[in-house]
């Protein structure tokens, strides 16, 4: 089998990858492997998704979305531009959604991706339930309690075919976009910037920065001219020189939230498509030191770099999310696509972020393992639903 990554970055060893069409062809297909993982779309630059046997994508299984009680409950394999289309058309809404809407709701939830807002949690904090394939090929629904463990499960506790989730009703979103904030602005105001609307990310060099504010129909427009930002005059692109046609509409536009919360458009090639990506979560109150930190190499980090991304990510319960016990600060690096390059530098920013507790985005590019207080209970969690290590890979049984 030859199949890669989304960003060609990693080569997957498996030696085929299925595509059931059911529930109970998944169900077959674990009964009968050894060694299996979900893959789902693949935009993950670790290696988290590969296995050593076979992978199964559950893009072909119908999604079959179901409203009831303030929840939806689909199929794993959806993507959430896809599902965000289909709530909205009936009135409903996510509380948040990632940068790219061309993820999968069940891979991006496994590993623990998130969006940016303050009082936001990942993307997994709104799982209610999932449903299972283990490794006896066995079908299960894990809710309540067991959603601690399980939300954020890095895909080793069996095929998840099912995610449900909280939904509220629709809502409008406008979004800004301010240039040229001054450093000093940043890193002494950076609570007050991430205050600033109901979703906001900071892109910066580690010199100059731009932030783009997401507000909801309640919020009022921010005014960052004292600090230094003006309002962009043309939509704006995250990395400098490139059309803006790819991004969701700016300039204070009103729109459907799943129109707005992304920063790149369903129809168009995220992001800039040729690229590394690294990524850490560090407490909240730790970010002006970490951002100082990596100012001073800022000269360093330059030839490695497209952008970075700064986004505040609220605290949670569930075991293995970058943001378990703490509001964290979300340091993302797009780097050029020449790992020779990147991987030094990368060596750098762990290094200057190290004093910090950094934890990296379990899909992203990193060194560094990052502490979870709860991963022997997560390995207690996996053995009782994987004993014989099915679901492992290299990644995960290095850990």
């Amino acid at each position: 089998m030859t199949a890669t990554n989304w960003a060609g970055n990693v080569a997957f060893t498996a030696g085929q990858v299925h595509r059931p069409a059911s529930v109970e062809e998944v169900r077959g297909l674990v009964e009968g492997a050894p060694r299996v993982r979900a893959l789902g779309t693949a935009h993950s630059f670790s290696t988290i998704a590969d296995s050593p046997g076979v992978l199964v994508s559950l893009a072909e299984v119908p999604p079959d979305p179901v409203l009831e009680a303030g929840t939806v409950s689909v199929g794993a394999g959806i993507r959430y531009g896809e599902l965000s289309t289909w709530l909205h058309e009936r009135g409903y809404a996510l509380h948040n959604l990632a940068s790219l809407p061309h993820i999968s709701v069940a891979g991006a939830c496994a590993t623990g991706t998130h969006g940016s807002g303050a009082g936001n949690g990942c993307l997994s904090t709104a799982v209610t339930a999932l449903d299972l394939v283990t490794a006896a090929g066995d079908l299960r629904t894990l809710d309540g309690e067991d959603l601690a463990a399980a939300a954020v499960n890095l895909g080793a506790l069996g095929i998840v075919t099912r995610v449900t989730l909280a939904v509220e009703p629709s809502y409008e979103v406008r979004q800004y976009v301010y240039d040229g904030l001054p450093w000093l602005a940043l890193t002494a105001n950076l609570d007050q910037i991430m205050a600033s609307g109901y979703s906001v990310s900071v892109f910066t060099d580690w010199m100059a920065s731009q932030v783009w504010a997401k507000l909801r129909a309640d919020q009022p427009v921010p005014d960052l001219s004292a600090l230094g930002a003006q309002p962009a005059d043309a939509p704006r692109h995250p990395i400098a020189g490139h059309p803006a046609d790819s991004c969701t509409e700016q300039l204070g536009v009103p729109g459907p939230w799943h129109h707005r919360l992304p920063h790149f458009r369903l129809e168009f090639t995220p992001s800039s498509g040729d690229e590394l990506q690294s990524e850490f979560l560090i407490p909240r109150e730790a970010a002006p030191d970490a951002l100082a930190a990596l100012h001073e190499i800022a000269d360093r980090i330059a030839p490695a770099l497209q952008v970075s991304e700064i986004r505040a990510v609220a605290a949670d319960t569930l075991w293995l999310s970058p943001a378990y016990g703490r509001d964290s600060i979300a340091l993302h690096f797009t780097w050029i696509s020449d790992a020779a390059v990147v991987m030094p530098v990368l060596a750098e920013v762990e290094q200057c972020l190290a004093p910090y507790d950094p934890r990296p985005h379990w899909g992203k590019i990193a060194t560094i393992r990052g502490s979870y207080p709860r991963w022997a209970e997560f390995q207690d969690v996996r053995a009782s639903l994987d004993p014989t290590g099915k679901f492992g890979n290299d990644y995960l049984d290095s850990r």
